[in-house]
């Protein structure tokens, strides 16, 4: 995927930030682009005030710490995001509409889910004049955080972490952060399916990324509330765009587990993978819901499915006004030591469709 602008300039701006000065021609060189493209940004960032120009090289400014106001006065707040579509469009939607009503400015950056990208992108927001920042890093698991996550515990504004759960006693455990309790989603699920008499239901879940992770840790802890003491029936795929093969071989094994009268029910993580499960199925002669009960989650797309499929919906338009308004109450409160830090977790609701009813 080509490089933005905005990307390149978060990344020089980070250089710059690090280094205190750098040449022109050697910030050609670290960012991978010519001398001429450089020379263009550093004049645009110059402009903005973000840089200071001197005989081939640049510096940071020296009232750099002093953030830019805001043109309307009210604050300004950086949101990082992995993406800015599927799960992510609907919490980016909170975050603006709290900050909207705040008489604040977001301002947002993508990361792509590259986590090594995060903190370049933090850089470039507080040198556009970010007073705090709401970040949802890019992690795809525990070794992520390991390798791309404790600088967020040293950032100079108040910080608020979005569907984003640290490592118990890490640096960033002390951070304030709203996210959705994946737990809860997954026993409203489960508990759904074993109500309607079908047993323990299958799983079927990626493992790339920490809501994955968390509905496969939920779905344990479920089946444990709910009595069902035998090995958890989880099926792990990589969904169909990113490895085929092993896709089809967890929608055989699911036929396989209907067939044999193994399940007769499924939580499947996401709704896209869910509504290629059960078009897959079809083929093969599984039908849903009459052989197979089918619950999706994060409830994006689900109801758009030839059957309208059964989701679990996380609140994800209130964690982004959550995490707003609560950035917004520290920056209006400065760092009162006396005030708490926040663990917020907001419960996801089930949305049951035609999937699941007979």
């Amino acid at each position: 995927m080509r490089e933005s602008a905005a990307e390149r300039h978060d990344r020089l701006l980070a250089l710059v930030r690090e280094r205190g000065s750098a040449r022109v021609s050697d910030l050609a060189g670290l960012l991978g682009v010519s001398p001429v493209t450089v020379r263009r940004d550093v004049e645009a960032l110059s402009e903005r005030g973000l840089l200071d120009r001197v005989h081939g090289s640049v510096s940071w400014p020296r009232d750099a710490a002093a953030p830019a106001a805001d043109p309307a006065g009210g604050p300004v707040i950086g949101l990082i995001a992995p993406s800015a579509t599927y799960y992510f469009a609907e919490v980016i939607r909170g975050a603006h509409e709290a900050a909207a009503r705040a008489g604040a400015r977001l301002v947002l950056r993508i990361s792509d889910y590259r986590p090594e990208e995060d903190r370049a992108r933090a850089e470039g927001l507080l040198a556009s004049g970010a007073d705090g920042l709401l970040i949802a890093p890019a992690w795809r698991g525990a070794e992520d955080q390991a390798a791309y996550g404790d600088w967020m515990a040293g950032l100079p504004v108040p910080t608020v972490l979005l569907e984003r759960t640290p490592a118990p006693g890490s640096p960033l455990d002390g951070l304030d952060r709203v996210c959705s309790d994946h737990r809860h989603g997954v026993l409203l699920a489960v508990r759904h399916l074993v109500g309607l008499g079908h047993g323990t239901p299958l799983l079927v879940a990626r493992a790339d990324s920490p809501t994955a992770l968390a509905v496969r840790s939920g779905y344990e802890d479920a089946l444990a509330v709910l009595g069902h003491t035998g090995a958890p029936a989880m099926i792990g795929t990589s969904g169909p765009e990113v490895d085929p093969a092993r896709f089809d071989a967890a929608v055989r094994e699911v036929r396989d587990a209907v067939i044999s009268g193994r399940a007769a029910s499924a939580l499947v993580h996401n709704d896209v993978d869910a509504i290629h499960l059960v078009q897959r199925l079809s083929d093969l002669g599984v039908r849903v819901p009459e052989d197979l009960a089918v619950i999706a989650y994060d409830d994006e797309v689900a109801a758009l499915g030839d059957i309208p499929l059964t989701a679990v919906s996380p609140p994800k338009r209130h964690i982004g006004r959550c995490a707003t308004e609560l950035l917004i109450s520290r920056l209006g409160s400065g760092q009162d030591e006396d005030e708490p830090g926040r663990h917020l977790a907001l419960l996801p609701r089930l949305r049951v469709r035609a999937s699941t009813t007979r």
